[in-house]
């Protein structure tokens, strides 16, 4: 009986220690195992899925776009869907570019996101012209049937809904002549590459025609042009400037303000931040809740409810922002009853004043 064999009969078995080391090429050898392993168990499996994902298209960095964009992400999230966790959201900044507005548009559908929301009129066209298939779900948008989005809140494109921004133009030139029973002729600027602009001048023309007012128009093409064009309607002879809000104009608004003080001329903005940046008044909507009231509708969609039966929604609380400060320098004192019905008033000049 051999060595081996004896210790077998005794029970137990005893090796070298050097017999127990694996070789170089045996070591080699178990590793590629374990990481074939690994590598069979992770294709097993099942693929993490996709987060549903939302592109936002913002036409440019003004106050509106910015305030309606942090309004909707807020209403989801209070729904439980966080950016990164539950949906992913994407956010596209055109910087007031209008081929960039249409180019992000393309590239969310070639993205294969989920859902569009364009904010402002530019960025409604851009997407109904990009996709007629992925739900759209605009916001801060004056009239979405101009921009083809449908003709009426019930009658609509398939894969469209969202909350229209039209402002409220006849009740603020009623306010101001209200307040200044005298005036004659009202100055505005306006952008006429942005349909949104030409509605709301077109509007402002006809309402203020209505309270035997006189619209007078200065048209401009970019950010830059604000501060000349606002010096050329003070020459115009106006009496008072009420800015309707439009999206290049509401990058440059400071420029505006800082004329109507330097002429001791009124001005009534068209967005309630516009108190914020000169205006002595404004009458308009909470551009939060604009994005708030988005965001329930896109959360309807992605819960699986079709575009198509969903109304589009408007605005109905008008809301009034004063500014004292403003409002000294630009000549207006308002009666205590209206300080008492506004919403905000505030006692401070710009910060870039």
């Amino acid at each position: 009986m051999g060595w081996w064999e004896g210790l077998v009969s005794e029970g137990f078995f005893l090796y070298d220690i050097q017999d127990l080391l694996p070789t170089r090429f045996m070591r080699k050898s178990i590793w590629g195992f374990v990481a074939l392993s690994l590598l069979l168990l992770h294709g097993c499996q099942s693929p993490q899925p996709e987060l549903y994902t939302i592109g936002i298209l913002q036409v440019n960095d003004a106050s509106t776009m910015t305030e309606t964009r942090r309004g909707f992400v807020d209403s989801l999230a209070e729904e439980g869907l966080v950016d990164g966790r539950e949906i992913r959201i994407l956010v596209e900044n055109a910087r007031g570019q209008i081929p960039e507005i249409w180019r992000i548009a393309e590239s969310f559908v070639a993205r294969r996101v989920d859902m569009i929301v364009p904010l402002s009129t530019p960025s409604l066209q851009a997407a109904l012209h990009a996709t007629s298939d992925i739900p759209i779900v605009f916001a801060s948008v004056a009239n979405p049937y101009l921009a083809g989005a449908g003709v009426s809140a019930e009658d609509h494109l398939r894969n469209v809904s969202g909350v229209s921004s039209e402002g409220p133009i006849a009740q603020s030139l009623a306010f101001i002549k209200s307040l200044m029973p005298g005036i004659k002729r009202v100055g505005t600027l306006w952008t006429p590459s942005e349909l949104n602009s030409l509605f709301y001048k077109d509007k402002a023309r006809e309402e203020a025609g209505a309270l035997g007012l006189e619209l007078i128009a200065v048209p401009i093409a970019n950010a830059s042009d604000v501060l000349l064009s606002a010096q050329i309607l003070i020459n115009k002879k106006i009496d008072v400037i009420y800015q309707i809000s439009d999206n290049t104009i509401n990058q440059a608004f400071q420029a505006v303000g800082r004329v109507a003080v330097d002429n001791e001329i009124p001005l009534f903005g068209g967005a309630l931040f516009h108190t914020e940046l000169g205006a002595c008044a404004a009458l308009g909507w909470d551009f939060y809740d604009i994005g708030h009231r988005a965001g329930k509708i896109a959360l309807r969609i992605k819960n699986s409810e079709s575009p198509e039966n969903i109304p589009f929604q408007h605005m109905d609380r008008v809301m009034l922002h004063i500014n004292l400060k403003m409002a000294e320098k630009q000549g207006i004192v308002f009666p205590e009853e209206v300080l008492n019905n506004a919403d905000k008033v505030i006692d401070s000049e710009p910060s870039l004043f």
